[in-house]
């Protein structure tokens, strides 16, 4: 399925049914009086988090939409049926904003949520509602009150967890799919990666969400890459995950382009929470392991750990770890 993170669309609640302005005709009755029923309630627009969507890909190539109006009234005092509410899936971590795209109205944290985004409108009220002592015959009735009608942006904020962060070829999407039911798309080379993957570990009967957030590269809190548009997503998370492949050259100044690149997003993503994992130490010699790790530890207090996707104790361990800082 494809990935899209931010969509305008157009919403109509459905419109209020006209009131009746029915008269009584029975035979042998001369003056028959008003049986005019009220007008059904215009459904309305209901937006819900649902647990299972990870993208907004569906409202690209449907943008309007419509829940029904109510039906009028009719004689015999018989009121029009509403109109049903209109649905609107969304997934997790959705924001809802007003059109110009600044103005927050709602943000979905919870699963069940739901947004009334366009209230129904009202039925009309039938003449029987305006008879009286002096009026015995109203012709007086009401129509239906339009349904409210807007244009929103919904704008998608992954939740999860624990967020992979890393630079392009890290191995954040293999540590994915070795730890998750998540089947993200794997190659040696950078940016494979494109959208944020989401998967469900399980470990000791406990289940924490992890986010694979595509590789971040220097620049990308002005959009270089894949840019600022994915580092939003990073914003959710309880807490990240920061993968380093060991084999580069200077693994100080890798860890360092990324933790600068989320200081200048926003200086709360650099304080969260973090446990740093260098990998694929199958590729060097174990001494050599030992002595990065103990070089690298004394320039940070976050905990480092090492680990290779090929090794089944690496994995089980790593969810243990994850498990805790979900917590």
């Amino acid at each position: 399925m494809k990935f899209l993170d931010q969509v305008k669309i157009y919403v109509k609640a459905g419109d209020g049914g006209n009131g009746s302005p029915s008269f009584r005709r029975e035979k042998f009755i001369e003056y028959g009086g008003p049986d005019g029923g009220d007008g059904g309630n215009g459904g309305s627009v209901i937006l819900k988090a649902e647990r299972n969507l990870n993208t907004l890909i569906d409202y690209r190539y449907q943008q309007h939409h419509k829940a029904k109006r109510g039906d009028n009234g009719s004689g015999q005092n018989r009121t029009g049926k509403s109109g049903d509410n209109l649905i609107l899936k969304v997934p997790l971590g959705t924001q809802v904003f007003e059109e110009d795209n600044k103005t927050l109205i709602y943000d979905f944290i919870k699963i069940g949520e739901e947004f009334v985004a366009a209230v129904g409108g009202k039925g009309g009220l039938g003449n029987t509602r305006f008879k009286s002592s002096t009026n015995r015959a109203p012709r007086k009735y009401t129509k239906g009150i339009p349904g409210e009608e807007f244009t929103i942006w919904l704008q998608l904020k992954t939740i999860a967890d624990i967020g992979i962060i890393g630079l392009p070829n890290a191995g954040k999407s293999s540590l994915l799919a070795a730890i998750t039911n998540a089947n993200p798309k794997i190659a040696n080379y950078q940016f494979t990666t494109l959208n944020p993957n989401l998967g469900v570990a399980s470990y000791d009967d406990k289940e924490i969400t992890i986010a694979d957030i595509p590789g971040l590269i220097e620049g990308a809190h002005k959009g270089t890459g894949l840019g600022i548009q994915f580092l939003k997503h990073v914003e959710r998370c309880k807490s990240l995950l920061h993968m380093i492949d060991i084999t580069n050259d200077n693994i100080k100044k890798s860890y360092n382009q990324v933790k600068t690149e989320l200081k200048n997003y926003s200086s709360k993503l650099s304080k969260k929470k973090e446990l740093i994992i260098l990998n694929k130490i199958d590729l060097i010699d174990k001494n050599k392991v030992r002595d990065i790790v103990g070089s690298f530890s004394k320039n940070t207090k976050s905990e480092v750990i090492t680990m290779s996707t090929l090794e089944k104790k690496s994995i089980s361990k790593i969810k243990a770890k994850l498990i805790s800082y979900a917590s």
